[in-house]
């Protein structure tokens, strides 16, 4: 179908941008893997990186301590960081066009709520029958059910719209953390610190063997975003709009939030909740772009890997040797751009 493009265009061309935002990312990745407990200079960091990808190409000077820290600890922690703060950002912008609400988020929608509780539920109470990958499956199925309920509920006694989606998605969203608190108040106390520190958000387990399920992920959803988007633009012009285009409104919507539940429940399952990104990186997209969401997801998905890689760095630092729950740090940026969002836009 002709791309529908809502919005003025943005400041930036992608020639610029896009080369731009990945270098950023790549010198965030750096920093990341060379801040921490112990300080690890850049140049080490380079070294040990290019001596595990291309073996002998440069002399190694580094202890075995510090290849451990950089290759096994904070590489595979900040690689995660990028997926999941990509991954978020990336189901906010296709959220927020095809809901016409710039407020909405994984976490407002009850996505995120619901791939919560399935992973409290295989934390505390079901046990691990299927290895490492029972929190990811039943993150996913808890997040799909969500949506299947938010989508129920939104169509009850109406036909389903943007407002009533959003409605029905913070209605579920309570809802479903209730049920998740319950669990952890009825599970093994020994490990319900395991499960709130997870609810809280944190990317302190991540290992090079939890990255294939959210790069392919990832990259799946990026590209269906991506050729869907002429789609997402008309819709964000309205019902009526999109539908003398010839869309389907309602199954579009349907497979736009199957798509951000099978997403957003991968990125839970390995993070836990991280709110605010996918509701702050969609508007910090349309600043850079304008409004074309062929332009806007892909810049929200390298802002969102760019801040979490960040919030990362500070949840490390502000009381090391412990770490701080990243879902602190994404909250309190988050309630400070949302209060300078109510003052810069009339809702």
């Amino acid at each position: 179908m002709q791309n529908a493009t809502p919005g003025r265009h943005g400041r930036l061309r992608p020639a610029l941008l896009y080369p731009a935002g990945i270098l950023l990312l790549l010198m965030s990745i750096s920093a990341a893997v060379s801040i921490g407990t112990v300080f690890v200079p850049m140049p080490v960091v380079w070294g040990v990186i290019a001596d595990r990808l291309l073996p002998g190409l440069v002399e190694q000077d580094w202890s075995a301590g510090q290849e451990a820290i950089i290759w096994n600890i904070r590489l595979p922690r900040s690689i995660l960081a990028c997926l999941v703060g990509a991954g978020l950002a990336a189901v906010g912008a296709s959220l927020q066009a095809v809901t016409r609400n710039q407020l909405a988020d994984p976490h407002l929608l009850g996505i995120s709520s619901g791939g919560a509780f399935g992973a409290v539920l295989a934390l505390l109470h079901t046990g691990m029958f299927l290895g490492q990958l029972t929190v990811p499956l039943l993150s996913f199925l808890g997040a799909i059910s969500a949506t299947v309920i938010v989508l129920a509920v939104s169509r009850l006694a109406a036909a389903m719209s943007a407002t009533r989606l959003v409605l029905a998605g913070v209605a579920v969203s309570f809802a479903v953390m209730s049920c998740a608190n319950l669990l952890i108040f009825l599970g093994d106390p020994r490990a319900a610190h395991t499960a709130v520190f997870w609810m809280l958000g944190g990317l302190g387990l991540a290992q090079w063997s939890h990255l294939p399920v959210p790069v392919v992920g990832l990259v799946g959803c990026l590209v269906y975003f991506h050729l869907r988007s002429g789609e997402l633009n008309a819709v964000t012009l309205g019902d009526e709009t999109a539908s003398t285009l010839g869309i389907s409104v309602t199954r579009f919507r349907l497979s736009v939030f199957a798509a951000g539940a099978l997403l957003t429940g991968i990125m839970v399952a390995y993070s836990g909740i991280i709110g605010f990104v996918g509701l702050m990186m969609p508007h910090i997209a349309r600043m850079l772009v304008g409004g074309d969401n062929a332009r806007v997801i892909p810049a929200a998905a390298l802002s969102g890997a760019v801040f979490l890689v960040w919030a990362d760095i500070v949840s490390r630092s502000v009381v090391a040797p412990e770490d701080m729950p990243i879902g602190i740090i994404t909250g309190l940026v988050g309630g400070v751009f949302f209060i300078w969002l109510l003052r810069r836009r009339k809702y």
